[in-house]
């Protein structure tokens, strides 16, 4: 009697959902300032693109409610809803998507056949509301008799993120200088070298975050098709909700929550 056949090799997924970003085109045009984590999901992408084992989905979202809600408890203590000035009286624009409804539109690409090895841009059921209006609509939900804003020129981002790469090089140099005095303890070389590196890598860190704020703030995150809406939440009814229930706290998005 001949050997039994192997076991048959277990089942792997079938469908594969990607959570993407909206910005993720930033990266597809090359744009001069396209961002470090828009070329990794970018590359991540076509990898699911290239493989044959299972069909894909990858959804990019424009942003989440809890990304344009950290300021209402600013407002609500009687200080000015901060925007980004890009001159000409514009500012960015989004429709910002509730995290229950992306979740439910993650779940629906599973048996939506359109969506099978497809890319959706992903939006809120909102018409596009630029920073200036959401400023609005916070000190509206909050009762304020009027709307304190504050229009901020988007060149003090470039200031800022300029110091703090300056910083980052110039600590780099340093920390590479190999020209100490002849005699100088080895560990005082090391510990120096070491000490500006860090905080190269730190300043680094920090000019990159400074990037990613301003790209946000420059740049819109905004579906028009009416294919590319979803969900029945609007930004407004989760302003409703937050100004009385507050919001968790969350150290990239919410300034200031009192559920920390």
């Amino acid at each position: 009697r001949g050997a039994p056949p192997p076991p048959p090799p277990p089942a792997g997924p079938r469908h594969f959902v990607l959570l993407s970003a909206f910005c993720v085109k930033s990266a597809e045009r090359k744009d001069p300032y396209a961002l470090q984590f828009q070329y990794a999901k970018m590359e991540f992408e076509a990898k699911l693109r290239e493989q044959t084992e299972m069909t894909y989905s990858i959804v990019r979202p424009t942003a989440f409610f809890k990304s344009v809600s950290g300021q209402l408890e600013v407002v609500n203590s009687g200080a000015p809803f901060v925007y980004f000035d890009l001159g000409e009286g514009r500012c960015a624009t989004c429709n910002p998507i509730s995290e229950a409804d992306l979740a439910a539109a993650l779940v629906d690409t599973v048996a939506d056949k359109s969506k099978e090895n497809a890319l959706w841009n992903l939006g809120g059921p909102d018409d596009g509301l630029s920073m200036k209006q959401q400023g609005e609509m916070v000190a509206e939900v909050l009762g304020k008799e009027e709307a304190k804003l504050l229009a901020v020129p988007i060149g003090l981002f470039d200031v800022i993120i300029g110091g703090l790469q300056g910083g980052a090089d110039l600590a780099l140099r340093a920390s590479r200088f190999d020209a100490w005095p002849e005699g100088a303890p080895e560990w005082l070389v090391k510990g120096l070298a070491s000490g500006l590196a860090g905080l190269a890598q730190s300043l680094e860190d920090s000019a990159e975050f400074g990037r990613i704020g301003r790209y946000y703030a420059v740049e819109d995150m905004l579906t028009t098709d009416p294919a590319d809406k979803y969900g029945r939440t609007t930004l407004r009814q989760h302003y409703e909700r937050i100004a009385v229930e507050g919001q968790e706290y969350d150290p990239y998005t919410t300034m200031f929550a009192p559920n920390k």
